[in-house]
């Protein structure tokens, strides 16, 4: 499992590498090597011997920064920044083996790196300056960017080079219950693996850190062996060769060898590619190929890799006591093929779905097949091989013919229970005939007409082309006046450094504790026992604290302590003096449970009527009659699964007494400061997402000490919850020109287990159902189905994403209806300015149908779809498709902030806005510059903390830069009304002269400001009143092509126009646009929630749950700042930005909706279909119609039980 870590280490490996000329006679090269890993899972015992560089030791902001920190920080790549270390050294380590990389070489290197916030264009963009790739920006200057100089970066330690000249003794660790033993000889190895032939043996660690930390094997370890590599009728590769060495190798005997030869070596760099990150691959190493020579006490003996090798899940044939040498690939022959196949989630760093390996030796100068060996991954719980099939294709002429036995045969042999592990069965089989498909066509006779379109994957080279279109400074602005200017966000520099301390970045204190949770295990249930009594053994325990500690009323959300909820329901905590002693204790504490039914799936809620009790609705006009005067009425319904947050530092609280009177400091990663202020006083730390504090409260107030609880992702993705799933059900009527005309609308949400903001999700749902079309006549209805799952909260939209959704829905589908082009009824329907919305809101300033114009003709809209069409025709198996999507958010919250002026002129400013990465304070400081007319050098900014600024509304709905710069703003006139006579009895003094005389005259230099957007309030009952301040507005329009035999996409290009009003900041702005399209876009066609029918979590971890990465934004990225468009209903007429924009990633939806159609039309089918959210390569190839997914019917639903459901 790939865990994203804040750092990534840098190894240097001094090793022997053995090579082999021809005449087979070996040469000691001496060399060094560098390469990234996960510090999380190094372990430390291994690294002896071996230099160790982390982000801290490359570049500070105290002294320099090295040039690939400062090209990160400088191009506007850093956010929150918490997993900017890591990319720094990724791309740290790509520069120490290449200095002058090729662009394909900083996009392979950033494989196994992950963000959340920045949609990762920025990061590219700087880092194409490595590449001297011809490129400007308008955001950065690259020419101020200092140049690397490879001579000036450290030297591997001459100590450590000294010791591969000495003999190597055997070492031994010990730890409490784990024994690391590193020998340095074959012979120790073998004594010490009949010694302890259940003990792991250990070189990469990519397996068995995740074992340790889940079911705390207790085992001895043996080290690293050495690296062995030669050269004979095949490879011959040492068990410990890296991955990475292994992709090294092969890479120059492919270009060595004759083509026929390397068939195999091909296939299995194809794989490779794909397998993991580089910083696993720099680790794992290399196992399971088709010849492994095992060696015990007993002597060495030869296997070969083929269907008696599995005995079972993760079990060989290999004796316990045995250890691997080698394992050898052979060299393929002339007339033999080899292919390999993988379809994952996300196609960079994923497990596989399915995987294959297909092999067919022809006889000589003909297409009979001679021999053909077919196995699969992901079909049952070993690797098998259809035996059964290759039997019958044996001798056999290689034509179509063969083909349609072929798949005959393997949709028998490859099936699979309805009811299998991981699901997805139709997908699964579907896949196995596509595969051959594919093989077929590879290797087909060229005398055979056939389309081979199948043979080619999808072209996945990026090598992204990116250009943002900013708004134009105002002549005459003064130069210290950054309004409006890509000002770098305050903190990159020290993120990219590594010394942005988060919250478990805090030192600890003395006597610190850890908390570690202890969380029901069932979804609905009685507790009738919780049994800590075994905890008390573990070492370092200090008490268990649960609901009978709780001074006082306990009520909460959910009123009953007796019945647990949801998986994860929070049952109580551990305390203990360290991290690992607490999770150990909280392991062994025991529950018993009386089971009773959940509910999970929202179908289950509607059947059993489970709802929360606010029933929101919405109506205007007559939709009766609307129904009546329309030409066509169309009904359906759309699922959208709901959305892990996914950000990267997971829930942390550390709470420090502070004296006397039970005083406690709190630091929160929190969003939302006024919630938790009621228990004592917060300082928000680097702040990701909020965390509930009342275990972390009730410990301190037991024990008095300073308590720690962060959660590890797991625990993390099971407790908190997250984006709503929704059901919408609709019935449009609309005009033959697809003009609509009347609307009535049903949305179903997944609240889990307590209300949390359900409510206001699903108002925000109903005021967003129009999306940007104007509708007549409607009735909405909104409701919360209470269910046994965690409770769902805020995510970025708020609810407007999955109304807005459903409502596109009905729109392409009703254009397809029709008859007529999408765009064209979309247009159609879209307001004008002064219009009302269904809510009885006049649109001002209604920009929409500028964005929707400008982005037509930037994306060369017309011209690009009738491309499309004709490479639709041309291409059976890839087809392509496009759409463009409007959006219109909804904006409205209040503020406070502090001001502080220093008698130097210095100023000091602190809000009530939480900084997550989005550049509040950036903006802020932006604000203030200008408000006081002093250059932003000038001015400092104090973490959120509520002993400065109380009650403050929580950092949502994409307000914050309105609100607290508003706030800050009167501050700022406060301070400067008071220096106003001052200023006219020295008018050409400057800043500091003022401030000077201010002080001397006893005029006070602090103010507090304060701001409330006015005149907000609505009504649902009356459907009267104003629930939002203003609008934003924004248009993409994306391409996007398909793979139908697999379900896999790429994203094309993307053009998007948006409307932020005159933007305080374009870099950070641009920044906002393009990350919520990015996670949009995991939302839409990748992230995928998946429960159990008893409401258990199996997507927990990155490892099962698939955010994008690198590879997955669009390969040409357009952004487009609207110009002249100043909103005079915020700070320096500009507009909010975090939320918006997330919707627009839905085009690459409906993109994918217009490429299946093209593929359905190939197979006759013209009728609109139903494609749920996200669109997954599942979904996609299940809904691409054709002979193959005919021959993998589904089951019948009801006749077994799902190993997932559809919350």
């Amino acid at each position: 499992m790939i865990t994203v870590t804040k750092s990534l280490l840098l190894l240097y490996y001094y090793n022997n590498l053995v090579s082999v000329s021809q005449a087979n006679e070996m040469t000691l090269i001496y060399y060094f090597s560098h390469h990234t890993a996960n510090a999380c899972l190094f372990p430390v015992c291994a690294l002896h011997h071996v230099a160790v560089t982390t982000v801290e030791g490359i570049g500070n902001t105290k002294s320099r920064l090295h040039p690939a920190q400062e090209r990160i920080a400088k191009s506007h790549g850093s956010q929150c920044g918490f997993c900017t270390p890591g990319i720094v050294m990724s791309m740290y380590t790509l520069l120490r083996n290449k200095p002058e990389p090729k662009m394909e070489d900083i996009e392979d290197a950033f494989q196994g790196n992950l963000c959340r916030c920045t949609g990762y264009r920025p990061i590219l963009e700087g880092y194409r300056t490595f590449a001297k790739a011809m490129m400007s920006s308008s955001l950065f200057n690259s020419s101020e960017f200092q140049p690397l100089d490879p001579t000036q970066e450290p030297i591997f330690p001459p100590e450590l080079m000294t010791q591969s000249n000495k003999q190597q003794k055997q070492l031994c660790f010990r730890g409490e219950r784990v024994m690391w033993i590193q020998p340095t000889t074959l012979k120790e190895l073998v004594a010490l693996k009949s010694q302890y032939p259940n003990a792991k043996l250990v070189v990469g660690n990519t397996e068995s850190k995740s074992k340790l930390c889940r079911h705390s094997y207790n085992h001895p370890s043996v080290g690293r062996t050495i690296l062995l590599i030669c050269l004979f009728t095949g490879i011959t590769f040492g068990a410990a060769c890296t991955l990475s060495s292994v992709e090294e190798v092969l890479r120059k005997v492919v270009a060595e060898l004759p083509p026929y030869k390397a068939e195999v070596f091909q296939a299995v760099l194809e794989q490779l590619r794909w397998f993991a990150g580089p910083q696993i691959r720099n680790v794992a190493v290399i196992i399971h190929l088709p010849l492994i020579s095992p060696c015990s006490t007993e002597g060495k003996r030869t296997i070969t890799m083929d269907e008696k090798f599995f005995t079972g899940y993760r079990k060989t044939i290999v004796k316990p006591e045995e250890i691997l040498l080698s394992v050898e690939i052979p060299y393929s022959k002339k007339g033999e093929y080899f292919s390999a196949f993988k379809q994952a989630s996300r196609r960079e760093d994923d497990i596989a779905i399915v995987t294959c390996g297909m092999r067919v030796l022809f006889q000589d100068g003909t297409n009979r097949v001679e021999e053909i060996k077919l196995s699969y991954g992901g079909m049952a719980p070993t690797t098998v091989l259809a035996l059964k099939t290759c039997k019958e294709l044996t001798g056999r002429d290689w034509n179509e013919k063969l083909l349609q036995d072929a798949c005959r045969l393997l949709a028998g042999e490859m099936d699979l229970s309805p009811s299998a592990p991981g699901g997805m069965v139709d997908f699964r089989r579907t896949l196995t005939l596509s595969f051959f498909f594919k093989f077929y066509l590879t290797n087909v006779s060229s005398c055979l007409l056939l389309s081979i379109d199948a043979s080619v994957p999808l072209n996945l080279s990026s090598s992204n082309q990116s250009c943002v279109l900013l708004q134009e400074v105002p002549r005459g602005q003064a130069v210290e006046d950054m309004v409006g200017r890509p000002l770098m966000h305050v903190s990159a520099a020290k993120q990219a450094c590594g010394e942005a301390v988060y919250c478990d970045d805090i030192p600890h204190y003395e006597n610190e504790l850890y908390l570690t949770l202890v969380t029901s295990t069932k979804a609905h249930a009685k507790i009738l026992s919780v049994d800590a009594s075994e905890a008390q053994s573990v070492p370092g325990f200090v008490c268990f604290v649960s609901a009978k500690d709780v001074p006082g009323s306990n009520i909460t959300g959910i009123a009953n302590d007796e019945t647990v909820t949801c998986v994860g329901h929070i049952i109580g905590a551990v305390l203990a003096d360290t991290q690992e002693h607490s999770r150990r204790a909280a392991k062994v504490v025991k529950i018993k449970y009386e089971e009773l039914k959940p509910i999970v799936t929202i179908q289950e809620a509607i059947e059993k009527q489970s709802f929360l009790k606010s029933i929101k609705r919405i109506n205007k006009g007559d939709v009766k009659k609307g129904f009546e005067e329309s030409d066509h009425i169309l009904e359906g319904e759309m699922y959208l699964g709901g959305q892990e947050h996914f950000y990267l530092e997971t829930h942390c609280t550390l709470a420090v007494p502070k004296g006397e009177d039970g005083e406690m400091e709190l630091f929160v990663s929190t969003q939302n400061l006024m919630k938790t202020q009621v228990l004592r006083v917060l300082l928000c730390r680097n702040c990701i997402v909020h965390f509930g504090l009342c275990l972390i409260n009730v410990s301190f107030n037991r024990t008095g000490r300073p308590v720690r609880c962060m959660l590890d992702r797991d625990e993390d993705m099971l407790i908190s919850g997250g984006r709503h799933p929704f059901l919408g059900r609709y019935k449009v009527g609309f005009m033959k020109n697809g003009k609509v005309k009347s609307l009535e609308v049903s949305y179903y949400g997944n609240g889990g287990n307590s209300v949390d903001l359900s409510y206001g999700v699903m108002d925000r749902a109903l005021l967003h159902l129009d999306n940007s079309y104007n509708i007549p006549n409607v009735s909405s209805v909104g409701i919360v189905c209470k269910t046994n799952l965690p409770s769902n909260t805020a995510f970025r939209g708020f609810g407007g994403p999955q109304g807005m959704m459903i409502a596109e829905c009905w729109m392409s589908d009703l254009a397809r209806k029709c008859g007529l082009p999408p765009e064209e009824v979309r247009k159609l329907n879209l307001y004008h300015e002064g219009d009302l919305t269904h809510f009885n809101q006049k649109l001002e300033g209604f920009t929409l149908r500028r964005c929707w114009d400008e982005c037509l003709s930037s994306s060369s809209y017309h011209a690009r779809k009738k491309l499309i069409e004709e490479f639709n025709k041309q291409n059976r198996w890839k087809k392509r498709g496009m759409c463009i999507i409007p959006t219109k958010f909804g904006i409205s919250f209040t503020a406070g902030a502090l001001v502080h002026v220093y008698t130097d002129g210095s100023v000091l400013l602190t809000h009530g806005g939480t900084e997550m990465g989005q550049g509040l304070h950036t903006k802020m400081i932006q604000v203030a510059s200008r408000s006081l007319g002093i250059p932003t050098s000038n001015i400092y900014i104090s973490e959120t903390s509520t002993n400065t600024v109380p009650n403050t509304s929580p950092t949502a709905a994409s307000v914050s830069a309105d609100i607290n710069g508003m706030a800050i703003h009167n501050a700022c006139q406060t301070i400067l009304k008071r220096l106003e006579p001052i200023k006219q009895s020295n008018p050409k003094g400057s800043w500091e002269d003022w401030i000077k005389a201010a002080y001397e005259n006893c005029v006070s230099l602090s103010a507090t400001g304060f701001y409330r957007i006015p005149d907000l309030g609505y009504d649902f009952e009356k459907n009267e009143g104003k629930p939002f301040c203003y609008f934003s507005y924004g248009v993409a329009c994306s391409e996007v092509e398909i793979d139908c035999l697999t379900g896999d996409h790429k994203n094309i290009r993307t053009d998007i126009v948006m409307d932020v009003g005159t933007s305080l900041n374009p870099a950070i702005d641009i920044g906002q646009i393009e990350g919520a399209f990015v996670q949009g876009l995991g939302l839409f066609t990748m992230e995928e929630l998946r429960y159990s029918p008893e409401g258990n979590l199996y997507t927990r971890g990155p490892g099962m749950y698939k955010i994008p990465a690198f590879g997955d934004i669009p390969t040409e990225f357009y952004v487009s700042l609207l110009r002249d468009c100043p909103n005079s209903k915020a700070v320096y007429s500009s507009k909010a930005v975090g939320e918006p924009p997330l919707f627009l990633s839905a085009s690459v939806f409906y993109a994918i909706k217009d490429a299946i159609y093209s593929a359905r039309k190939d197979s006759g089918l013209t009728e609109p279909f139903r494609l749920d959210s996200p669109a997954t390569p599942e979904r996609i190839r299940n809904a691409c119609v054709d002979i193959f997914t005919k021959m993998c019917p589904s089951a019948e639903p009801g006749t077994f039980k799902p190993w997932s459901v559809r919350v």
